[in-house]
């Protein structure tokens, strides 16, 4: 047997069955023996009392009491009496006369002529004291006269006037009480000998009922070692091990989940290194081609001096933009980054980037359209950092919409609820990268995007989410990327 949780389990039911067994098997032989020899005795002194009133009966028949015992001794009378009775009683029968000097013995005896009571044993004088005195009493001192532990019980021969006329005494081997308790003992052990053979069978069925799931989740976490998240155990049942073969899958589940994450971060991460390599290559290799070029004389120029310095100068602000983004997104990704929360209107923060965006967004002749709802919004956060937010959003509507398009940025208010709808009348965003835009390292593909490093939504993301504002991207009906700010506004006192 393998399985070592089985072999246990067996091993366990056998062992509580065998001291349950033996358990029961003392207590058994105390108490049945106890039993046993109670109900001998009561039995015994049943039949002594019966015989002694057959035998009064039988006296008052045979001419009266004054002939007492003497009358029919041998093979007629009393003799015959006993003889009848010990065949129906099957034990020895005595009978002691009212002088107590003379004895009438049963058939095991009947060789000899009687015996007197001084040959009886030493302390079996009290017993039958005790029976002339009407009183029904047993004792065990005959047993040095049969040589063998035995039982005697004696029993007052009463007349019809209340007289006593001698004794019944009543002899039985202990020898045959406890054969009644030695066979109970062996059909005991007999049948604990075939219920631990019928216990080992069950034992084995319930203990392989129970191990099978075992076994199944042991399989189950041997797959998942080898690199396969997506095994289930196939446990059903209700108790404690179908409720951890449901952790277990769900822990599965968590571990394939997690696993596709990875491997979708690795890709993601993949992606934006060869991003971050390109962007840092290019203006280095500008930056580097353009002082080549200066040093070595081949531009003298001044105009064209002039030019190669405004282009090392844009891509120096290229490079520093980046890092700023890297060490931003890095920062609030950090929860032990604190971020300067203050009371402030978010009306005004919206004013602000948009004014900001006015310049750029007229470079590309792209217009801005601003419609704040009036009323006051107070809202306690960081200025700079939601202005950061509103900025990278609008920045990307601009990008992405054509030239002569148009920007929406709508702030309205609903009971404590504020909303920021930014729009712009573009392609849209394709389908597939909705739901990826917000992630880091994230980029999408077309042209207007090629100069992007794909850190501008993952930082506003970030932002938002240190704020508790809710972000989210969708095509808009009429065409064009539509963004929404929702955000819980400060209560009016």
């Amino acid at each position: 047997m393998k399985n070592k949780i089985l072999r246990r389990l067996v091993l366990y039911f056998i062992a509580t069955f065998i001291v349950f067994g033996a358990l029961i098997g003392v207590l058994f032989m105390a108490l049945f023996s106890r039993h046993n020899v109670s109900l001998h005795h009561a039995e015994l002194e049943r039949r002594a009392v019966n015989i002694a009133q057959t035998l009064s009966g039988f006296i008052s028949d045979s001419a009266g009491h004054r002939m007492g015992f003497r009358m029919g001794h041998g093979m007629g009378g009393l003799g015959m009496f006993l003889h009848y009775v010990e065949d129906i009683a099957m034990s020895d029968i005595w009978v002691v006369d009212r002088n107590a000097d003379q004895i009438f013995l049963g058939r095991q005896h009947r060789h000899r002529a009687g015996m007197t009571f001084q040959e009886l044993p030493e302390g079996s004088e009290q017993i039958i004291a005790d029976a002339f005195n009407g009183i029904v009493t047993s004792d065990e001192s005959f047993s040095l006269f049969w040589d063998r532990p035995t039982i005697t019980v004696a029993a007052p021969v009463t007349l019809s006037g209340g007289s006593v006329a001698g004794v019944v005494l009543l002899h039985t081997e202990i020898a045959d009480i406890n054969q009644a308790a030695d066979r109970g003992l062996a059909l005991l052990l007999y049948s604990m000998g075939m219920a631990i053979i019928a216990s080992v069978a069950v034992a084995v069925l319930l203990s392989t009922r129970f191990t099978r799931p075992l076994d199944r989740m042991k399989a189950a976490a041997l797959e998942i070692s080898r690199g396969d998240y997506n095994v289930k155990t196939q446990v059903r049942q209700n108790d404690e091990i179908g409720e951890l073969a449901v952790v277990f899958d769900d822990m599965t589940e968590k571990l394939s989940a997690s696993f596709r994450e990875r491997e979708k971060l690795d890709k993601l991460r993949q992606d934006f290194i060869a991003n971050i390599s390109h962007e840092l290559r290019t203006p280095i290799t500008v930056i580097r081609g353009s002082l080549e070029a200066l040093l070595d004389g081949v531009v003298s120029d001044k105009d064209k001096v002039a030019e190669y310095l405004g282009q090392m100068y844009g891509e120096c602000k290229h490079l520093e933009r980046l890092v700023a983004d890297l060490l931003d997104l890095s920062r609030l990704q950090n929860t032990d980054f604190a971020i300067e929360m203050q009371a402030l209107d978010l009306k005004d923060v919206v004013k602000d980037a948009a004014r900001t965006m006015t310049k750029i967004a007229e470079q590309k002749d792209v217009s801005l359209m601003l419609d704040c709802e009036d009323g006051g919004f107070a809202f306690t956060g960081d200025y700079g950092r939601l202005r950061q937010m509103l900025i990278i959003v609008v920045d990307n509507a601009v990008k992405f919409s054509p030239q002569g398009g148009e920007v929406e940025i709508r702030l309205t208010k609903e009971g404590e609820t504020a909303g920021i709808r930014i729009r712009d009348r573009g392609q849209g965003i394709d389908p597939d990268d909705l739901a990826h835009i917000f992630e880091r390292f994230y980029k999408q593909r077309s042209e207007q995007n090629k100069t992007g490093a794909g850190l501008g939504l993952a930082i506003a993301k970030q932002i938002a989410d240190r704020h508790g504002i809710t972000i989210d991207a969708a095509n808009h009906p009429d065409g064009g990327a539509n963004f929404l700010f929702l955000l819980a506004l400060n209560a009016q006192k």
